[in-house]
């Protein structure tokens, strides 16, 4: 991990005008942008290397197939300019290690999602999310992603990935504390439309930044 803010942004927008306009404004107060499909596929994937030359991006497409199918979505976004992708630990092991591979390959970042932030999270990934974070490190992955609407699954997820880095979304529209999740063991917050939205998205950027210090 590079900087020290311990925020990412989630770009969840979809004008590639209004993207680049936030990156550049937040490119000093954020670790790393985080880029999904939705932005991907209404501004072309040249966005990522648009936005990776103000800032690290790390591609959240939350892989899940095969593992050559796995290998071509990862070398297409990190070949664009991403400086870390997402994948999900569920598709298995063969899976979730050709996208470490490929992360390894371009010097990147490999994140498994282990359990999602949304309530329905809770019916299906919550019951196996011990099961994938230690498939996740199997894998050897650089971090997981652990929900901080739920920082009591921070703590447990920690137990069990170490010194891994813990990536949380939820924070603010979702209703996670900055506070909580780090203190049960997050290492960055995800924050999306809380500053996105927001008619000033340094100032509820800084409102965040705050929390964390």
């Amino acid at each position: 991990m590079i900087r020290n803010s311990r925020l990412i942004l989630a770009l969840d927008v979809l004008s590639r005008e209004r993207a680049l306009d936030l990156a550049s404004a937040l490119k000093d107060r954020i670790d790393y942008v985080k880029v999904g499909y939705p932005l991907i596929l209404a501004a072309g994937l040249d966005i990522v290397e648009k936005i990776s030359s103000m800032t690290p991006v790390i591609a959240d497409l939350k892989i899940a197939d095969i593992p050559n199918t796995s290998t071509l979505i990862s070398e297409q976004v990190l070949a664009a300019g991403a400086s870390g992708i997402v994948a999900h630990a569920f598709v298995g092991k063969d899976s979730l290690s050709a996208c470490v591979d490929a992360a390894r390959e371009h010097g990147a970042l490999a994140f498994a999602v282990t359990e999602m932030s949304h309530p329905g999270a809770v019916e299906f990934m919550a019951p196996v999310a011990e099961r994938l974070a230690r498939l996740a490190a199997e894998c050897d992955v650089d971090g997981v992603v652990a929900p901080a609407t739920r920082p009591e699954r921070i703590s447990l997820i920690r137990s069990i990935v170490g010194d891994r880095a813990i990536i949380s979304p939820g924070v603010g529209t979702q209703g996670g504390s900055p506070r909580a999740a780090l203190e049960a063991g997050a290492d960055y917050l995800i924050v999306g439309r809380s500053i996105t939205d927001s008619p000033n998205p340094a100032a509820s950027a800084d409102a965040i930044l705050k929390e964390i210090r």
